[in-house]
């Protein structure tokens, strides 16, 4: 059996970001903040001379899957101290409008009510008129809260209304057709 692809490749540690194992955990801290992330029981890290490995401990199918995993998302940490995660979406529609302040979106979306999205913690809203910026240092908080944003007002598939993640191709039906 082989290793995984991706659990093998060491991940080089950039200047300014400290990585700590200790107990269970492994810690990720930079210039952007610190993000903690639990090791799985079925692989080995460690630290050593600025760079960060991952080994399976034994030749076990959970070990094997969790190799590349682990490897992932500590990287993952790395990039997210340093360079930060962005999520972008696009709102479209006559009369949808969208404004924040406070780290929470008020928006107008075609509903008989305003729509108000409060931000999780460790994760900015903004917005630059219809498009709004979803950003942190934890990859799965942005997305998780750019998939919420999104499910606000799903688009739709007749007129392409809606929110939808920029540059997402959303596919376009026929409508019907009317007597001849």
């Amino acid at each position: 059996m082989s290793l995984s692809r991706i659990g093998k490749l060491p991940i080089e540690i950039p200047s300014g970001v400290t990585i700590t194992v200790d107990s269970g955990d492994v810690t990720v801290e930079g210039p952007k903040g610190k993000l903690t992330q639990f090791i799985t029981p079925a692989v080995n890290v460690q630290v050593k001379d600025g760079v960060f490995t991952v080994e399976p401990k034994d030749e076990s199918k959970v070990a094997r899957s969790q190799h590349g995993l682990m490897r992932a998302l500590v990287n993952n940490m790395v990039v997210g101290v340093t360079k930060g995660y962005e999520k972008r979406l696009e709102v479209k529609g006559v009369g949808f409008r969208v404004a924040s302040s406070n780290n929470e979106l008020t928006m107008s979306l075609g509903f008989s009510h305003e729509v108000k999205y409060k931000a999780p913690e460790g994760v900015t809203v903004g917005n630059d008129k219809m498009i709004i910026i979803v950003s942190g240092i934890d990859k799965q908080k942005v997305g998780q809260a750019a998939a919420e944003i999104r499910a606000l007002k799903k688009p739709e598939p007749y007129k392409g209304k809606g929110i939808m993640y920029e540059g997402e191709q959303i596919l376009r039906k026929a409508g019907k057709a009317g007597k001849k």
